[in-house]
């Protein structure tokens, strides 16, 4: 039964979050309705009966802002309208009133730490060093040599510097240089963010997923960052061959002052109750102290995502013990929120090589584990990572760095929903990125008429979560790893579900704890009353108990 708009009402439930799932659209890839290649909001509407058929509680719309969309919407050039390519405004709040009448809440992408060059605010900050808005980004004068004020890097290849022939001045920019760093020391900066902020809550929106959270503040003195030793470095935030991981960020961003803003952030969230916010917390080195600091006793935002899960490196039973007691130790009072792929990562089917088990298995484990979950479009009908040529790209990042990087169109591609049309269903145009013709096998319409697809195993694990307060809302306790055999219990209010699952390609057994136990069945499970002597798990197969 489909949910209705009294259904998630604030008054019903505030905690919604807590455990939640949140389902990503990529706007330009997810439905094209206006026949020129490029996904729509109106698009987004007209599918939004088959996000609500996945169970989700939440969708999260990456930026559709007005943009010049050289990173494709996260630059911004107006916080408070919707691009033309888009739709417009009307068009947003059909959207949100659909939404909420199928029973799914909405939340928007606010991308806060930097806009476009293009943005009126930079436009008049960089004409000269005494305007009303001349501190509202970051500017510094050259050293005595001409050269940039300190060491700092872009995530994007080169110097975070860009020389202003206006103000004689570098600005900053951690992104392209077209994407300069807001100045958040400045009080009227965080005022007019926070006015962005409530523009979009007085329409309707449900919450937030918050760009780039950690990188809000540089430092006030502009030190530089020191270097990293190469074995600490990874290609967790940025890939191996760019010069960004040979440094400690720790000047550039995780300043401690950003508690403050978020702080101030949060106040504003709690005058709509039911609203939330999910922060990107993109540090290799320090994601879990700032999950820690950042949603700690209502404070900050109400959860936060690192890129633990998002790493190349397979996702092994010993390496999620890891992250666990990391979290445990770091951020006790925390609450994390899990993802296997995104917009900006490799899809994790092709990452860790899985097969349509394997697929199945992860798919039970993130919505088996403790925190909310972020699913990405397209994750549930297990679309590997789609091969793009060098001359159909369209992603800054890998054209830099191609072809040693090749950027993140792979996971951009558009959504397919039929496997008769070339492009899938998503556009009677060329669309804006080629449509792989490997997924149209995998289309949502292929698989609906088929009761053993990956799709339908998504429904049925995302309805189990959505029906258990103790997978939504429990503790996990006795995370443990035994070569491939991981396992754990989720408890809540003093019933217990236990978790295992063989994350590798060989059997395996493990015993349950003390304790009568029914197996959970309709998740694809194995019922361990098969076996004898234990709990016998073949390649990727996992089970879930509620004791009895």
């Amino acid at each position: 039964m489909i949910a209705t708009a009294e259904q998630i009402s604030p008054a019903t439930d505030t905690d919604w979050w807590r455990g939640g799932v949140i389902y990503q659209i990529y706007p330009r890839s997810y439905q094209d309705t206006t026949g020129d290649g490029v996904g729509d909001l109106n698009g987004i509407t007209a599918r939004l009966p088959y996000v609500a058929s996945l169970g989700v509680d939440a969708i999260w719309i990456s930026p559709f802002f007005t943009s010049p969309m050289k990173d494709f919407g996260y630059d911004v050039s107006d916080y408070r309208d919707v691009d033309p390519m888009f739709g417009t405004l009307a068009d947003f709040d059909r959207l949100v009133d659909t939404a909420h009448r199928l029973g799914v809440r909405v939340m928007i992408d606010l991308v806060l730490s930097h806009s476009s060059d293009e943005h009126p605010w930079f436009q008049e900050s960089r004409a000269s060093r005494d305007n009303p808005k001349s501190d509202w980004y970051v500017w510094a004068d050259p050293k005595p040599d001409g050269t940039p004020p300190n060491n700092w890097l872009s995530i994007f290849g080169g110097g975070g510097w860009q020389w202003d022939v206006r103000r004689q001045q570098y600005f900053y920019h951690c992104f392209l240089e077209s994407q300069p760093d807001l100045n958040f020391h400045n009080p009227e900066v965080q005022d007019a963010l926070l006015d962005v902020t409530r523009f979009w809550l007085d329409r309707g929106v449900d919450g937030f997923r918050l760009d780039t959270i950690n990188f809000y503040f540089a430092d006030k003195d502009l030190r530089d960052n020191p270097a990293l030793p190469p074995e600490r470095r990874n290609a967790k935030i940025a890939p191996s061959v760019n010069p960004y991981n040979h440094q400690e960020h720790l000047y550039s961003k995780n300043r401690p002052e950003n508690l403050g803003f978020l702080k101030r952030f949060r106040e504003l969230l709690d005058e709509y109750p039911g609203t939330a916010a999910v922060g990107e917390v993109g540090d290799a080195q320090f994601g879990m102290e700032l999950i820690g600091q950042y949603t700690k006793d209502g404070q900050g935002v109400h959860m936060c995502y690192a890129f633990d899960f998002l790493a190349w490196e397979p996702l092994t039973a010993a390496r999620i013990v890891e992250v666990f007691d990391n979290l445990e130790e770091k951020a006790p009072d925390g609450w994390a929120c899990w993802a296997f792929s995104n917009h900006d990562v490799t899809r994790h089917v092709t990452r860790w090589n899985l097969d349509d088990q394997g697929a199945r298995c992860y798919a039970t484990l993130i919505h088996a584990l403790r925190g909310s979950v972020c699913l990405y479009q397209g994750e549930e009908l297990g679309l590997t990572e789609a091969r793009v040529a060098y001359e159909d790209l369209q992603d800054p990042y890998g054209i830099e760095f191609w072809p040693e990087f090749v950027g993140r169109d792979g996971c951009r591609t558009p959504m397919v929903w039929e496997p008769s049309n070339q492009n899938g269903g998503f556009s009677d145009a060329k669309p804006w990125l080629p449509v792989a013709h490997e997924h149209l096998g995998n289309s949502v319409g292929s698989q609906e008429g088929r009761p053993d697809a990956l799709l339908h195993h998504y429904r049925a694990i995302i309805g189990l979560r959505g029906r258990s307060d103790i997978l939504r809302k429990g503790i996990q306790r006795s995370t443990e790893a035994h070569g491939d055999m991981l396992t754990f219990c989720r408890v809540h209010e003093g019933r217990r579900i236990f978790c295992a699952f063989n994350l590798g390609g060989e059997p395996c057994t493990t015993h349950t704890p003390d304790g009568e136990w029914r197996f959970i069945d309709g998740i694809g499970g194995k019922d361990p009353q098969v076996g004898n002597g234990g709990i016998h798990l073949g390649p990727w197969q996992y089970t879930l108990l509620e004791e009895a």
